[in-house]
């Protein structure tokens, strides 16, 4: 029989209203089957839909399921901040003072930091660690090439930044590069591939622009991906990067997502942006 669960749609890594990445996120999703879930997810044709849900392990706050059109992830960002907000929002109360969430790759930290204009807090979490790393064979590496529709010689370096999702990295020669990028998705197999690149001084308020290319799972291009700028952070943070910069990412698709990363001196790297919410009312599932 159908219930009724309260409902929320989020725009995270937003600089403004309508200009992040948006992710469903259902509460109380106890009782839901996985069946349920993914035609849920499917039927709000967003990058990911998420259900949040009891915690199995002590000292989580809840547990989050992640499901995009194509099926579950253990981990994404921007559905955790998404979904952290939603939680906070209709009430929920972290044992500690940070949110701890359960999911597919462990428990996750989310911190509460104030916003530099004062406007309440931004969200951030810790990233976990990858589960794939280092550089990318020769074979792999044409493939990226040819599936981004670029020369080999065009791609400054190349790294594994997996922490779930799957993510393969490029790094281009500058921010225009990788806004010129127009690839071949029947090339891409079941790749997931991120494409950065440094922005010039005074060109933009950012340091680099990503994009995200995941066409496997039913989303050719992701509008701001928390996942990704994690994977690239732990690449390349304090050494090709600053250790505290901001990305932009969205902007070939109209969005304007800002994402704030840190290197901290223990190692933490740790991903921020802005979250809002669009929509809140109740879904019949």
């Amino acid at each position: 029989m159908a219930r009724t669960y309260p409902f929320r749609q989020v725009d995270v890594f937003a600089s403004g209203p309508l200009l992040g990445n948006p992710v469903a996120v259902v509460h109380d999703a106890e009782g839901l089957t996985d069946d349920q879930m993914a035609a849920f997810a499917r039927w709000t044709n967003l990058s990911e839909t998420t259900f949040l849900l009891p915690p199995t392990t002590p000292g989580a706050d809840y547990r989050l399921r992640i499901w995009t059109q194509g099926g579950e992830l253990p981990f994404a960002g921007h559905p955790t901040l998404g979904s952290a907000h939603a939680w906070l929002e209709a009430g929920g109360e972290p044992a500690g003072a940070d949110v701890v969430q359960e999911c597919g790759a462990g428990l996750v930290t989310i911190r509460r930091t104030p916003r530099p204009d004062g406007a309440g807090s931004r969200l951030s979490f810790a990233a976990p660690p990858l589960v794939r790393s280092g550089p990318v064979g020769p074979e792999d590496l044409a493939v990226v090439a040819r599936a981004l529709r670029v020369a080999v010689s065009d791609i400054v370096d190349a790294a594994w930044v997996d922490n779930g999702p799957g993510w393969v990295a490029a790094q281009l020669a500058d921010a225009t590069a990788v806004l010129a990028v127009e690839p071949d998705y029947s090339a891409f197999g079941d790749l997931k591939i991120g494409v950065v690149g440094p922005y010039g001084p005074g060109e933009s308020d950012a340091a680099v622009e990503v994009r995200a290319f995941v066409p496997d799972i039913g989303v050719a291009e992701d509008p701001v991906t928390g996942s990704l700028n994690a994977g690239l952070g732990q690449w390349l943070a304090g050494r090709v990067l600053p250790a505290a910069y901001v990305a932009s990412q969205g902007t070939v698709l109209g969005a304007r997502g800002r994402v704030h990363v840190s290197l901290e001196a223990d190692g933490t790297l740790w991903v921020g942006g802005d979250t809002l919410t669009t929509i809140a009312g109740e879904v019949t599932l």
